[in-house]
């Protein structure tokens, strides 16, 4: 098994998220025989470790301190040194700097994907990160984006040629995120479900970018505007992040906690997904949504805001609602729209889990990957 060849992934830090899923579903679903693989943190590594499946697979944490550490490069390059690995892949603008190191490391063969973008540059045209990635785009050898929107912005900002891109979409495991999760086992804080309760759900960390607190408000808006709605209607947001408290407040506020329920960070998320009726993600920047793909595979409809990949994922009145990004009225209408017609709910969702079936398996983005890593490592494929 030594012979095959190594992936060394680099990333900031390796906890929940939709970077860290995918690539931990990259790895755990890539045969041994191909490709050996290692992930090396910036920062730390947190419990999601263990949802790595193979026990072959080294993680290394850097420990960056405050600020720009430069001795961090100087471990980078003595630990891929140490490992010596046949390709290299970073991820995202806060692991991009390594591909400098890796080309003094003399590693040739080196892939870079952009995952989306976060609250401080949404757009993707902050002049100090887009001057960063023109300067070390050229040690890249090949890109993968998770979204269109993302290809087309590497080709048309930053001129990156279309030849030296591969977009390749999340996959998600539609047997582990599958309808067949029946709501028949709720379970959560007394009395928030009732019978033939509507619960509008969703699964993020709850930072700045994913604006939960935009959600909260549109439903506590619709328990303002219908108050027997009380009876049925429920929110759930599984996460944690730097916005769960604001979102507490604003529920406890309204003195709406019978009615919401914030369960944290979870592991049993198909379940949770399973007692769900509607899905719903606010965010204000979007790359592809691991969360997403997930709900649609659970046999759920999808309220997003019309953001980055989501428009790829979310056919409007087909699969779900795109509704415009901080909008509290167009997102609480869009909530309105499936509680009083639940049929309609039912039918998006059979209409989503049909296009996980089709285009987002597990199968495609590994073959997708392969393909990549497989081009990088041939004579005519390294710069």
């Amino acid at each position: 098994m030594q012979n095959t060849p190594l992936i060394a992934h680099i990333i900031y830090r390796l906890g929940v998220g939709g970077l860290e899923n995918g690539l931990v579903n990259l790895i755990n679903s890539i045969p041994r025989t191909r490709y050996r693989h290692a992930i090396i943190c910036f920062e730390s590594y947190t419990d999601f470790r263990h949802r790595i499946q193979r026990d072959d697979v080294e993680i290394i944490a850097l420990n960056k301190s405050e600020g720009y550490d430069l001795k961090l490069f100087l471990r980078l390059l003595k630990v891929l040194r140490e490992l010596k690995p046949d390709i290299i892949h970073t991820r995202n603008l806060s692991a991009l700097e390594a591909q400098f190191i890796a080309v003094i490391a003399r590693i040739k063969a080196r892939v870079h994907s952009e995952h989306g973008r976060d609250i401080t540059d949404l757009t993707g045209e902050n002049f100090k990160y887009n001057t960063l990635r023109r300067m070390i785009y050229p040690c890249v050898n090949h890109f993968i984006t998770v979204s269109k929107d993302l290809e087309t912005w590497l080709t048309t900002l930053l001129a990156v040629s279309p030849d030296r891109i591969s977009q390749i979409y999340n996959g998600v495991d539609h047997q582990r995120f599958s309808p067949d999760t029946t709501q028949s086992i709720r379970k959560g804080p007394d009395g928030f479900f009732v019978e033939n309760a509507f619960v509008v759900g969703s699964v993020g960390r709850m930072e700045v970018v994913k604006d939960y607190p935009s959600l909260v408000r549109a439903f506590l808006r619709i328990l303002e505007k219908m108050p027997e709605a009380r009876k049925k209607l429920r929110l759930m947001i599984v996460g944690d992040g730097s916005t769960r408290q604001e979102c507490i407040r604003l529920v406890q506020k309204s003195g709406a906690e019978r009615y919401v329920w914030f369960p944290g960070e979870r592991k049993d998320i198909p379940e949770l997904m399973g007692m769900m009726n509607l899905f719903v993600l606010p965010s204000l920047a979007e790359g592809i949504s691991n969360t997403i793909l997930e709900a649609m595979s659970s046999g759920l409809p999808v309220v997003a805001t019309r953001v980055g990949g989501n428009s790829e994922l979310v056919d409007d009145a087909v699969t779900g609602k795109l509704v415009t990004s901080g909008n509290e009225v167009e997102l609480m209408e869009a909530i309105l729209g499936y509680y009083s017609m639940p049929e309609l709910s039912v039918l998006h969702g059979q209409s989503a889990r049909q296009k996980i079936e089709t285009q987002f398996s597990m199968q495609a983005m590994v073959s997708g990957y392969l393909s990549v890593y497989d081009r990088v490592l041939r004579p005519t494929g390294v710069n």
